[in-house]
C-alpha cells in the first residue's frame, strides 16, 4: 500500500475516532454540571452561581464569536435568542440550581433526562409533529419514574419542592430547543449557542456582582466549580456535541445522551459523596425507559 492511500485510510479512521471521543467528552461534560453544581453551590447562592458561570461561558463564546465571525442574526431572530437565553440559560439554571439545593445531584440527572418528553410534547404543539399513543404511554411511565426518584427526595413532588423545581428547569429547556429549531438551520449550531449562550449571561447579568462579591471570599473548590461550569459543560460541551451531530447525524447521536444520569450519578458519588439510592436507581430506570421508548416508538 502506497503512502497515498495510507493517509486516505488514516483520515477514514481518524473521523469515527474523533466522533466517538466527542460524543464521550460531551456526556462526561454536560454530566459533570449536575455535581459541580452541588459543589458550587457551597459558595454562592443559585442565582449567584448562574451568573458567574455564563459570565465565564461568555467570555469564551465571544472570543469564539470574534474569530469565526457567523452572520449576525436580524431583529426578529434576535428577539428569538434573547426568548432563547431567557428559558434555556437563565431560567433553567435559576430552577436547576434551586432545586438541588435539596435533590442529589444523581437524582436531579434523571428528572433532567424527561426532556426529550416535554420537547416532543411543545413539538407537537407547536410544530405540529406526532405524538401516537405509545408516546403518551412511554410519558406516564416516565413521570412515574419521576415520582419514584422525588419519593426519595425532601419534599417529593410538592410544588416549590427541589424536584417540581427541578422537573420545570426541563420544561423550560424543552421549550428553547423548540424554541431554536428554526434558527440552527440558518445559523448552524455552534453559532446558535453562542448567541443563546450571550443572550443568556446578559439575562443573568444583573446578579453577576453579588456573584463576584461572594466568589472574593468562597473556598476554592466554589471557584473551581464556576470555572469548570462554565468552560466545559457550557462551553466546549457544545461544541463537541455539535461536532457528534454532525458524524452521527441527530437521531443516532441522542441515544447516546441516554447515559449522561448513570455518569453524572457515577460523577456525584465520586465528587460530592452523594448515595445512590434505591428509589434514584428504580425510578431513574423507569424515566431513561420511558423516554427511550418514546424517542423509539412514540412519534412514528
Amino acid at each position: 500500500m502506497n503512502s497515498s492511500s495510507s493517509s486516505v485510510q488514516s483520515r477514514s479512521l481518524a473521523s469515527p475516532v474523533a466522533a466517538a471521543l466527542a460524543v464521550a467528552f460531551t456526556i462526561v461534560s454536560w454530566a459533570s454540571a449536575f455535581p459541580f453544581i452541588r459543589i458550587g453551590l457551597q459558595g454562592l447562592t443559585p442565582l449567584h452561581l448562574a451568573a458567574a458561570r455564563f459570565g465565564t461561558a461568555a467570555l469564551l463564546v465571544t472570543a469564539w464569536l470574534a474569530y469565526r465571525r457567523p452572520r449576525l442574526p436580524g431583529a426578529r431572530d434576535m428577539l428569538r435568542f434573547i426568548g432563547c437565553g431567557f428559558f434555556g440559560i437563565a431560567i433553567y439554571n435559576a430552577l436547576l440550581n434551586t432545586g438541588e439545593k435539596t435533590v442529589a445531584p444523581g437524582a436531579a440527572s434523571f428528572i433532567v433526562n424527561t426532556l426529550p418528553i416535554f420537547t416532543a410534547l411543545f413539538a407537537t404543539i407547536f410544530l405540529g409533529e406526532r405524538f401516537n399513543r405509545w408516546a403518551w404511554l412511554g410519558s406516564i411511565f416516565s413521570f412515574a419514574g419521576i415520582g419514584v426518584i422525588a419519593s426519595g427526595q425532601p419534599g417529593g413532588l410538592v410544588p416549590g419542592a427541589g424536584a417540581s423545581l427541578i422537573l420545570l428547569a426541563a420544561v423550560c429547556s424543552a421549550a428553547f430547543i423548540v424554541m431554536q429549531r428554526r434558527l440552527v438551520p440558518v445559523y448552524g449550531p455552534l453559532a446558535c449557542t453562542a448567541y443563546t449562550i450571550l443572550a443568556g449571561a446578559l439575562w443573568l447579568a444583573p446578579w453577576l456582582p453579588g456573584a463576584l462579591t461572594e466568589l472574593s471570599s468562597a473556598s476554592a473548590p466554589t471557584a473551581w466549580a464556576v470555572v469548570v461550569l462554565g468552560i466545559f459543560p457550557a462551553a466546549l460541551g457544545y461544541a463537541t456535541w455539535a461536532y457528534a451531530l454532525g458524524y452521527f447525524g441527530a437521531a443516532r447521536a441522542s441515544n447516546f445522551l441516554y447515559l449522561t444520569p448513570a455518569v453524572a450519578t457515577a460523577l456525584s458519588i465520586a465528587l460530592t459523596g452523594d448515595e445512590l439510592h434505591a428509589t434514584t436507581a428504580i425510578g431513574g430506570l423507569m424515566v431513561i425507559a420511558g423516554v427511550a421508548y418514546v424517542a423509539w416508538l412514540g412519534r412514528r
